[in-house]
């Protein structure tokens, strides 16, 4: 379904998505979802901060944004950081087809459990993508904990 080269050309959407969410301050975590032939369906970003939401997480937003579809097996998530167990959750429960990982260094969320499940995944371990959590969570770790479900 999808190739490394196109992965990355992707993953910019939702990198950009990211910025976009800690310029507004909230947690740097972008998504988009894409279909088959790479045409944009919605995009979005965290924004638990911004709307005092807990359930707005990136992949959420670019669900929610992406509008109704009957089917989305031939759909691309693609987000910026290895996606959480409640985000993996969506995946599975709409059949989403692929989900493209700007980076699992930082966080190792449900990716390989979906993989198990069928769902196509590629792991770029973007290096800006990276770098932008390393510094989130140097800065903000209690702000981190909180999206992560870690009690201090």
């Amino acid at each position: 379904m999808i190739d490394m080269i196109n992965a990355k050309d992707l993953l910019v959407t939702a990198y950009d998505e990211a910025r976009l969410g800690l310029a507004e301050g909230g947690i740097p975590i972008g998504a988009a979802l894409f279909d088959a032939d790479g045409n944009l369906l919605g995009r979005g970003h965290n924004r638990r901060v911004q709307a005092a939401d807990p359930s707005l997480h990136a992949e959420t937003d670019a669900f929610r944004n992406a509008g109704r579809r009957r089917d989305y097996r031939d759909t691309i998530m693609v987000t910026t950081l290895s996606p959480c167990w409640y985000c993996s959750g969506l995946v599975r429960q709409f059949n989403i087809g692929a989900v493209i990982v700007g980076e699992a260094k930082t966080f190792h969320g449900g990716h390989e459990w979906l993989a198990e499940h069928g769902v196509s995944i590629i792991v770029l371990d973007d290096p800006g993508c990276i770098e932008m959590m390393e510094k989130f969570i140097a800065e903000r770790p209690e702000l981190w904990n909180e999206d992560i479900g870690v009690a201090e």
